[in-house]
């Protein structure tokens, strides 16, 4: 049996070029993607924070998967974060990192 291993850190840092970021940010603030969004939380609207963060494997400084200045979003009945479509990252050309989450305030 293989064994598991361990991830002592991970480096959460990234930056995106300027072109991809100002697309990404346009298609997440979308409205017809924020009201599919609030549709999925049963909530009347949600507003993208314009935070994204990369997720990553589970580490005892980082025990839910983001860096540790965003897990106040993560345990407030006021946010919700969701993992950023891949088709978003393709049509603004993001390729690393591969995965991002993106925070909304949802208003209910």
């Amino acid at each position: 049996m293989p064994s598991l291993k361990v991830v002592d850190s991970f480096d959460h840092s990234f930056e995106l070029a300027s072109e991809a970021k100002s697309q990404l940010f346009t298609m997440l603030q979308s409205e017809p993607f924020c009201q599919a969004v609030s549709r999925q939380t049963g909530c009347d609207r949600v507003e993208f924070t314009e935070h994204l963060f990369q997720p990553a494997p589970y580490t005892a400084a980082a025990p839910k998967g983001m860096p540790v200045e965003y897990e106040q979003y993560y345990d407030s009945p006021d946010y919700i974060i969701i993992n950023v479509p891949p088709h978003f990252m393709f049509n603004a050309k993001i390729f690393k990192p591969s995965r991002l989450c993106a925070i909304y305030r949802q208003y209910c």
